[in-house]
């Protein structure tokens, strides 16, 4: 017997999900991922975007279809051998989503997902994000273990690259006591199991402190540096950073232009098909550090979100084009 919909109606063939095809890649990018080298790993913030059909995807497939079983295409793009994975921090990925992901893609293909904000901040927050009560699972490592990283590395394997803890803003309590924050997120980090890669970022310029730097470095973890308003620029973060820098991965995030918030950034560049505001000085500013990470023989992870310059894929093809020229 066939299974009912909710209104009573049996499912129709359309609405089951399917595959999502990939776009033909033009000789000319197939061409320039060659050149690139292989320690760096160019990824969107997400993939479900229709926008990117005749970019990423074939077709004109809806969100949800993508959300699903987009994966597939969007590792047979060139340039994309990597994806942020930033749901995970709205609520914890339960273990068989993150094996339906590691399924869709290439064995040399890795994951930058994101530990629920369950661990990373420190209020459970009320509606519009207003701060609310005092979270108790805030740099908890019984729980980060719990709901990150054992279905972190169990599921995705050895596609499990990066393990981000993103802390959002963490008000006065934490940012008027660098030093104090940089030895509890040392003690947290120190509690974590060895195996996966962890980095972190921060959301609040008081906390970018060489105590945090050393937390970072003593307690196992790489730097996540994110191009975002509240953030100095990325050559200071870099600056910050750059005494350990050999110990581990180098981490980007391209977030968002300094004169643009998120929402803002959202109604200006849907549906995300071009590059509506080019940033050329943050992408320099990338290429910096890019170059001089492959000179120490780091590994490197870009993640470009769309609301950087309008069109993430698009960003990476520009940037990768930048670098290759230089």
């Amino acid at each position: 017997m066939k299974q009912l919909s909710l209104l009573g109606e049996p499912p129709r063939p359309e609405d089951a999900p399917g595959p999502v095809d990939a776009a033909p890649a033009p000789a000319a990018l197939e061409a320039l991922a060659q050149k690139l080298d292989r320690r760096l790993r160019l990824g969107t913030s997400s993939w479900a975007f229709p926008g990117w059909t005749g970019l990423v995807y074939a077709g004109a497939p809806k969100r949800q279809l993508l959300s699903r079983n987009g994966l597939c295409a969007y590792a047979r793009h060139p340039l994309l051998n990597t994806v942020g994975v930033d749901s995970g921090f709205y609520a914890p990925l339960d273990r068989a989503r993150l094996a339906r992901y590691a399924a869709q893609v290439p064995a040399d293909f890795r994951f930058v997902v994101k530990a629920p904000a369950a661990v990373t901040d420190r209020y459970r927050r009320a509606e519009g994000g207003r701060p609310g009560e005092l979270n108790p699972g805030f740099l908890d490592p019984a729980l980060a273990l719990e709901q990150a990283v054992a279905p972190f590395r169990d599921e995705l394997g050895e596609r499990a690259g990066v393990l981000l803890f993103q802390l959002p803003p963490l008000g006065r309590g934490i940012t008027s006591n660098p030093r104090r924050f940089a030895e509890d997120l040392y003690r947290f980090l120190r509690r974590l199991p060895d195996g996966p890669t962890y980095a972190v970022e921060v959301r609040d310029e008081a906390l970018l402190t060489p105590d945090l730097a050393a937390a970072l470095h003593h307690g196992g973890a790489a730097p996540s540096l994110a191009s975002h308003p509240r953030m100095p620029a990325l050559p200071e973060q870099g600056a910050l950073f750059a005494a350990h820098a050999a110990d581990g991965p180098l981490v980007i995030r391209w977030l968002l232009r300094h004169n643009r918030g998120y929402d803002e950034a959202r109604e200006r560049y849907q549906p995300f098909d071009r590059l509506a505001e080019p940033d050329p000085d943050t992408r320099r500013a990338i290429i910096a550090l890019i170059r001089a990470a492959l000179a120490q023989d780091r590994e490197v992870f870009v993640i470009a979100n769309n609301k950087a310059e309008g069109s993430s894929p698009r960003s990476l093809i520009e940037l990768a084009r930048e670098l290759v020229a230089a």
